[in-house]
């Protein structure tokens, strides 16, 4: 024990000599031409050789940067002087979670505020790390993304990712849920919440508002915290606000929790193409990040496969007292819920990022998640005996200053700095979109997101409400009218639809338990006539006579009386509830067939795209797909007919998915990864902001003409077209 301690006082008290003997010859010369490897081993030596002798053992990582060391320096390292990520280390030499970071040990910045050395040493240090260049930052970029990509090579592609793809796929199944939620549940929730027609448009479009405002924040927390902590946080907003909605009551708390549900789910797409994409290798990345597409479509066949099987169900449903009803459409909202909470529960078993890690300065973290996938893969394939042959990997110099708040700071003031500094951090990024290097390319490709949402969604919207249109149109035609019958003594207790009555008198007759569907009654004569248990939906009566006639129990309210003259007549018991007409169960049935067969058209799309991405290129890809689509529009000229206008919805879809997958892969391939989910995130807010308009355009001219929204969607895919071949190439490219 003795022989040990009096060898590692020698060793220490040598080192100190090599630490002083190095900092002589180093202030002989200019800094900037020193050799790099001194540098590193001076500023290593002096800063830890420096402590107490009971310190532990120096580490072999430099301070700034953890493990920041090329692979000439690698090699001449001493057998057994690896990182401690890859090689182990003892217990005596173990080192601090904020070492690598570079912040000293405690106990090492004595006397740094008295001026003495160590206040030296502390303010060259901070003075270094403040003066770092962006173009050494760039650099180690570059080097880091060549790098990365030889360690996927190496890593293979297997089970891992796949196990990943199907975790992430689950989280876009949640997106493309939320979009199909309220348009499935609005007739049914309308009767409910007796929602007027403005309130019916805000509850449409308020899960887009959500989702603009998600994409845009949780795409710049990303690249801040984390894509994996992102996406957590955000899925669970999505998840608690999902449930809330199924329970709550009024049309204000169900618009909220609508809305922030929005929020959550807005971070979806971009966290999930950034986050899969760093785990993938060039030649797989394109057409991988299209297979992940398919979730989207698979999160629209599930919504309209819930909504047929679960909304028509009113049997489903309970209330306590008349102030709380639940009914299926509720039901079906909870359903609707459970791709997000799966997605969490999945999410939880993966890693972060390496990427991400490695980008801020953490060696050994995203060392240890590449090791995780090479040797996941390397089981599944068979070879478990191979080694992971990587020990050093580029780590990105750090320009963030850390700001000590000391203990004494109040908890509430420190979150709050935290908070401003992530916000600083967050707008210093998305700015950065728009320096000089990236302007072209952002400006370009805002104009593609926004020309492609426009259309799409305008479309895709307006397709519904034209066959709803055209439903109306025939239904209208087989309306049967009466003109100046006469009624007397007879009992009305069938289904009267669709029935125009002008000039009819009626005696003493009695209309009783019975539902009245699109009938209108004009200037006719009503004598002590008896309504009872009445139901009625777009049943109006205009410049009609009522004399000595009872109502109980019935659905006349006031403004079905348009003009009406009521003599002696008596209102009892009016049944409670929604001033409102609604739709008949048979159209409903045809909205989620309608979804169900345009989602599921998007198939063969997205299996061609995926198969071709790599092969043809994002730019081909994308505007091949464009053009076919703008020359698709014009056909919708010719869908005079239901059954018309549905093929034209399935073909439109299917060819435009291509387009999609190829903006999505290009998005992620054209940003570096410190930036990535921040231009992701605003240009798919970009997106749910051309939805609103398109949506709110297209349906004004429902009924109207065909020709202004065709027009509108072909002009904006041609220009959406012509303006993604000036983007640049990146297929075959490493990842930023």
């Amino acid at each position: 024990m003795e022989d040990s301690y009096q060898n590692r006082t020698a060793f220490i008290k040598g080192a100190k000599d090599i630490a002083k003997e190095v900092k002589r010859q180093a202030s002989k010369k200019v800094s900037r031409g020193m050799d790099r490897m001194t540098d590193e081993y001076s500023k290593r030596s002096y800063s830890r050789f420096e402590e107490d002798d009971d310190d532990d053992y120096p580490m072999q990582g430099s301070q700034d940067g953890g493990y920041y060391r090329s692979d000439s320096q690698a090699a001449n390292d001493d057998e057994g002087g690896h990182s401690d990520s890859t090689e182990g280390h003892d217990e005596d030499d173990e080192i601090y979670e904020g070492e690598y970071q570079g912040i000293p040990r405690a106990d090492s910045g004595k006397g740094s505020l008295s001026g003495g050395p160590g206040s030296v040493r502390a303010g060259g240090q901070q003075f270094r790390d403040i003066g770092v260049s962006e173009a050494e930052r760039r650099k180690d970029q570059e080097e880091l993304a060549q790098q990365y990509e030889t360690i996927l090579q190496e890593c293979g592609h297997g089970k891992f990712q796949w196990t990943l793809y199907f975790v992430l796929g689950l989280a876009l199944m949640a997106d493309g849920v939320e979009i199909f939620v309220v348009g499935f549940v609005l007739p049914s929730a309308e009767r409910d919440m007796c929602l007027s027609e403005p309130n019916k448009s805000m509850l449409g479009l308020i899960v887009y508002f959500g989702m603009m405002v998600g994409a845009f924040l949780w795409g710049g927390l990303a690249d801040r915290i984390g894509r994996r902590q992102s996406l957590l946080i955000s899925l669970s907003i999505n998840s608690v606000f999902s449930f809330f909605s199924s329970f709550v009551q009024g049309y204000s708390t169900f618009l909220f929790c609508r809305l922030l549900s929005g929020v959550g789910i807005g971070g979806s797409i971009p966290i999930v193409f950034s986050y899969y994409s760093e785990f993938l290798a060039q030649e797989k990345r394109g057409e991988h990040l299209s297979w992940l597409c398919m979730f989207w479509m698979i999160g629209g066949i599930y919504a309209s496969a819930m909504a047929w099987a679960i909304i028509p169900h009113y049997g489903w449903s309970f209330q306590m007292g008349s102030a709380y009803q639940f009914h299926s459409w509720r039901v079906f909202v909870l359903v609707c819920a459970f791709p997000s909470v799966a997605a969490i529960a999945a999410l939880n078993a993966m890693p972060e990022s390496p990427r991400f890690y490695l980008e801020n300065g953490k060696h050994d973290e995203g060392w240890m998640i590449l090791k995780q996938v090479h040797d996941t893969n390397m089981r599944a394939k068979g070879y478990p005996e191979r080694v992971f042959s990587v020990t050093t990997i580029k780590t990105v110099k750090q320009m963030d200053e850390l700001v000590d708040t000391g203990t004494d700071t109040p908890v509430w003031q420190r979150y709050k700095l935290k908070i401003m500094s992530l916000s600083q951090q967050m707008r210093s990024n998305f700015l950065a979109c728009f320096s000089p290097e990236y302007k072209r390319t952002t400006f370009m490709l805002m104009a593609v997101w926004f020309t492609m949402s426009f259309s799409y969604y305008g479309l895709t919207v307006w397709f519904p409400d034209m066959i709803k249109y055209i439903q109306k149109q025939e239904y209208e035609s087989r309306t049967k009218v009466f003109v100046k019958e006469q009624v007397q003594h007879n009992t009305f207790n069938f289904t009267l639809e669709n029935q125009v009555h002008r000039q009819g008198h009626y005696f003493n007759d009695k209309f009783l338990n019975l539902k009245m569907k699109s009938m209108v009654f004009e200037d006719c004569v009503f004598e002590e006539c008896y309504f009872e248990d009445i139901t009625s939906t777009n049943t109006f009566f205009r410049n009609c006579t009522f004399m000595a006639s009872l109502f109980y129990n019935t659905d006349f309210f006031k403004y079905r009386f348009v003009d009406c003259k009521l003599v002696n007549s008596t209102f009892l018991h009016n049944k409670e509830g929604c001033m409102l007409d609604f739709s008949d169960d048979n159209n409903a049935y045809m909205i989620y067939f309608v979804s169900f067969l345009g989602t599921l058209a998007v198939l063969p799309g997205n299996i061609v795209s995926a198969l071709l991405m790599d092969k043809i290129g994002r730019l081909r890809m994308l505007a091949g797909s464009s053009v076919i689509s703008c020359v698709s529009c014009f056909f919708l000229m010719f869908g005079n007919s239901e059954s018309g206008m549905i093929a034209l919805l399935c073909l439109f879809g299917g060819i435009s998915i291509a387009s999609w997958n190829a903006l999505d892969v290009l998005t992620v391939e054209l940003y570096p990864s410190d930036k990535r989910t921040t231009a992701f995130g605003f240009l798919n807010a970009l997106c749910k902001l051309a939805a609103v308009l398109g949506i709110s355009i297209f349906q004004s001219f429902v009924g109207i003409t065909k020709a202004v929204p065709i027009l509108f969607a072909a002009g904006a895919l041609a220009a959406g077209s012509f303006l993604a071949t000036k983007l640049p190439e990146t297929r075959g490219q490493v990842l930023q």
